[in-house]
């Protein structure tokens, strides 16, 4: 069964740092883009950021740029997305997703691929 889990996800408080993971069972992601979106609470599901399939290529939203940094492990089978200097804003049910390139990862509508579950990072004091 082909399978993303995310995790790391938690409280945190403004100015915070959490790193979520995203990691594949039943198939390996060293051929895929991988994409973290997100969606808050009575919000659409947005684009956070998208990382190549060899990781060479980021792509990051304008309200994470500078905060958040994307990054893989093929080795490990996992993605992650680092997250640092944590909003108020940030605070939203978090998902990966593959794709074949990180062409659609400002459409998550259109980015075709396997999904998570999601894990839910709340940012407050």
């Amino acid at each position: 069964q082909l399978q993303l889990v995310e995790s790391g996800g938690g409280l945190v408080q403004p100015g915070g740092s959490l790193r979520l993971s995203c990691a594949a069972s039943g198939f390996t992601l060293d051929s895929y883009a991988i994409g973290w979106f997100r969606q808050a609470p009575g919000k659409e599901r947005e684009g956070v950021s998208c990382i190549s399939s060899s990781g060479f290529t980021t792509n990051y939203a304008n309200s994470v740029s500078g905060r958040f940094t994307i990054s893989r492990d093929n080795d490990k089978n996992t993605v992650y997305l680092q997250m640092n200097s944590l909003k108020p804003e940030d605070t939203a049910v978090y998902y990966c997703a593959t794709d074949k390139s990180c062409i659609r990862w400002g459409n998550p509508d259109m980015f075709l691929g396997t999904w998570g579950q999601g894990t839910l990072v709340t940012v407050s004091s």
